[in-house]
């Protein structure tokens, strides 16, 4: 075709890349790798090696070590043998390491831009101007967190040696999120990388030993998912970061449950992409082809659910169609290209069987016309409209380009579309008011929302889910967090396990009782009111010589059901201003203090007077404490490089099921609920088995403080009984859990359902008297979530 030609046609031409310093990089390496441990290429241990492929072309690129379990024993035994060499250097000195890998990453960023097309499929436009700079820019900022780390940490430790998990679609970009902050936070680390796309990890290996960084400080070993899983169930493993699908977290979440091991999930996603009639439509198209058909989809916050509102929904169907029909498909390395190749085969089929069935349950399936390579793994950008919001499109990440599109009248409707989801990843926001822009992103459960642009990302703002996207942020202060943890935790001494519970609830009939030694029988808590057990048998009180106190309602599944509801149904308290809340909090400290005496001396008969009087005393000053967190524990506006602010704001996590300590029963209560309070959540608490007829004084201390009802519920019972329950159920958001060993195992192993937070001691003590262990940002920051809202500005 002619330049005259062209020009009339507007018809871009082949852009190709040149491939020749990579594929000679590749060739130096005999297209063999080995694992990197200590330091050094070690040849995997059963010999074994696997293929990673160009999935534009099917061509083989080259052989990797393929990881067994002695493989990752020899490179988690050469980070921790690295770690308190790497502890040991000053916090300068591994702020220079990290600048200067971020240097290194910026001398081979074409290569490396390239090696990444090759191996993972997608435009070379993209690995270029997105993926590798972005890279550099984690490098850079977290050598200022590595600096920082003293004055902006002070009382926190590195965790010690970081296992990490990382998925495919992003490789690099992936092990920046994941490398950086656990060095700058003094940790070592053993990556796996996904096994489609192992090379540019491998590449970064070898920067790691261009600017000499101390031995076992990285280690990188490849393989399947055995090899991921040996590193999960590694026993000197102190914490485990992951992102990659549900599924996976789920599992990892169960297998780690019965360790001590820290874990953070960054997994998937149905992100709404919601439109408003006086959006910018044009603006918005633009925005939804980054948010659906970068990188082919392939992206865990991925615009993948098109909420239009239905006044202009068809306008605005017509022009994804006609913006859909310039998309081209082709060659990854060619610069022209807007869509890649399809990582790999078991990808593509999924995608193609998810819209099938799609289109089975009724949705209409339009495909862009364009012209599809006749070699490699493709799928054509495609558009599914008339989706019913059950519908398998709607609520399962299918991961490929394509777009489920459906329509709403209203913006409650919007949100309650946006919100019909297991996850809570992502959203987008589309509207030419900032008013009702804000007013909608305040309402989505999600981790980031973008208003009126898309996949917004950068080190400084932290990204992370809600709900079955997993928990834990990667990027900004929070993120550094992940790696780091209060330094006298880390020497807590263990608690003594606890007392078996009776064999079955019968075994402690009211009727068994010496009637004429029970001062009280102590009923549940729930909704504001008084409630008796669904079960109806109690549970003795006895002081530590044997005397009976009194009896406090046995609770039950139905009451942790009714508990449960009424928590919900108090939502609203986490919408009031924190002002009010911190009121409410004085308030109930103000209560407390005028019924000091007879509360000290009641709960005098379970841990004697000297205890008693502290209690009631630090309790006080506790809730007072709280109450003052209430309206200062905010958010922050991040100024990230773009022209955009990025408002994190701490948000309640929701519903939190709280399960006491045993050994201060009043103390142990308030240091644990009056976080929760304060911060916006509602509670459904389990109070100490020690003394729970402090029930009875609590609920009347909340009848008079003017806390709504079903802000806080108690359900008196046996911890290791109603923890099962609670953890289990789908409507509680979080679980708190500080008890002995057995029952932190048992928390997290029971939550994995709906993957809800979980806080717990892993069966330290802690001095609930001292407020550096038990009061506090620690206890707030596990109170809530961060949800980072991204504004443009200026024209």
């Amino acid at each position: 075709m002619s330049i005259a030609e062209n020009f009339i046609t507007m018809e871009y031409g082949p852009a190709p890349e040149d491939a020749k310093e990579t594929l000679s990089w590749l060739d130096r390496h005999g297209r063999r790798f080995d694992h990197f441990i200590g330091g050094t290429w070690q040849k995997p241990s059963a010999g074994a090696y696997f293929d990673t492929g160009d999935p534009s072309s099917g061509d083989k690129i080259a052989s990797v070590a393929q990881g067994s379990p002695a493989d990752i024993d020899a490179a988690v035994r050469a980070a921790r043998s690295a770690f308190p060499k790497w502890q040991a250097l000053t916090a300068h000195a591994r702020a220079r390491y990290l600048y200067v890998l971020a240097r290194q990453v910026q001398k081979h960023s074409r290569r490396l831009a390239v090696l990444e097309t090759i191996d993972n499929g997608k435009p070379i436009r993209e690995s270029r101007d997105l993926d590798i700079p972005l890279v550099a820019r984690h490098f850079y900022h977290h050598a200022g967190w590595a600096q920082l780390l003293d004055q902006e940490f002070p009382g926190y430790a590195a965790c010690g040696v970081i296992g990490q998990i990382i998925p495919w679609n992003f490789p690099l970009l992936m092990l920046a999120w994941k490398i950086a902050p656990a060095l700058a936070a003094g940790n070592t680390v053993v990556l796996k990388p996904a096994e489609f796309t192992p090379l540019t990890a491998l590449a970064f290996a070898e920067i790691c030993q261009e600017i000499g960084l101390p031995a076992g400080v990285v280690n990188i070993v490849t393989g399947d998912g055995t090899t991921g899983e040996a590193l999960v169930q590694h026993p000197d493993v102190n914490k485990i970061a992951f992102t990659g699908s549900t599924e996976v977290g789920r599992a990892i979440r169960g297998a780690t449950a019965a360790s001590h091991k820290r874990l953070s999930l960054e997994l998937g996603g149905k992100s709404p992409f919601i439109v408003f009639e006086d959006a910018d439509l044009d603006s918005a198209v633009e925005g939804l082809v980054d948010g659906i058909w970068l990188n082919q989809g392939q992206v865990c916050c991925a615009g993948s659910r098109l909420l239009m509102q239905e006044s202009i929904a068809e306008v605005l169907l017509g022009k994804i169609r006609d913006r859909m029909s310039t998309l081209r498909v082709g060659s990854p390395l060619d610069k022209s290209i807007d869509i890649g190749a399809i990582v790999a085969r078991v990808q593509l089929d999924r995608i193609q069987r998810l819209v099938e069935q799609g289109v089975a349950e009724g949705a209409t399936c339009w495909q862009a016309p364009a012209a599809m390579p006749t070699k490699g793994l493709f799928f054509p950008p495609t558009l599914l409209s008339n989706v019913h919001p059950t519908s398998i499109v709607a609520q399962q990440e299918i991961f490929g380009p394509v777009l489920a599109s459906m329509t709403f009248r209203t913006p409650s409707e919007a949100v309650e579309l946006a919100n019909n989801t297991v996850y809570g990843l992502a959203a987008c926001v589309w509207s030419e008011s900032i008013n009702l822009s804000l007013h909608v992103a305040a309402q989505l459960k999600a981790g980031v929302v973008w208003v009126n642009c898309t996949n917004m990302l950068d080190t400084a703002c932290g990204f992370g889910g809600y709900r079955e996207s997993g928990y834990g942020r990667e990027g900004g202060k929070e993120g550094m967090l992940e790696y780091l943890e209060p330094a006298w935790f880390q020497n807590a001494p263990r608690l003594p396990s606890s007392t078996p519970t009776p064999a079955n609830d019968q075994s402690v009939s009211a009727s068994s009782a010496d009637v004429n030694a029970i001062d009280r029988t102590v009923k549940l808590y729930i909704g504001g009111k008084q409630a008796r057990p669904d079960s109806g048998y109690s549970m003795e009180v006895r002081s530590p010589n044997g005397q009976l106190l009194g009896e406090a309602g046995l609770g039950n599944r139905k009451d942790i059901r009714n508990a449960v509801e009424a928590a919900r149904k108090a939502g609203g308290w986490g919408k009031t201003t924190a002002h009010n809340r911190a009121q409410v909090l004085y308030y109930f400290a103000e209560n407390l203090s005028q019924r000091r005496e007879e509360i000290s001396y009641r709960l005098a008969a379970a841990v004697g007077e000297a205890q008693a009087a502290a209690e009631v005393n630090t309790s006080i000053e506790r809730i007072f404490s709280y109450a003052a967190w209430a309206d200062k524990f905010d958010g922050a506006v991040h100024n990230p490089p773009f022209r955009n602010i990025a408002i994190a704001m701490n948000e309640p996590i929701g519903t939190v099921g709280i399960l006491c300590p045993q050994a201060e029963p009043l103390l142990g209560f308030m240091s644990l609920v009056m976080p929760v309070l304060a911060a916006g959540n509602t509670a459904i608490v389990v109070p100490s088995e020690t003394y729970p007829l402090i029930t009875a004084d609590l609920y009347q201390l909340f009848d008079t403080s003017d806390l709504p009802g079903g802000a806080v519920n108690i359900v008196t019972g046996y911890a290791s009984q109603l923890l099962k329950t609670l953890a289990e159920h789908d409507d509680v958001d979080a679980i708190w859990c500080f008890g002995d060993e057995a029952n932190a195992s048992a928390a997290k192993s029971f939550s994995t359902g709906n993957l809800k937070q979980v806080f717990t001691n892993e069966g330290r003590a802690i001095d609930w008297f001292d407020v550096k262990q038990a009061e506090g940002r620690w206890f707030l920051q596990h109170a809530t979530q961060v949800k980072n809202v991204w504004v443009p500005y200026g024209e």
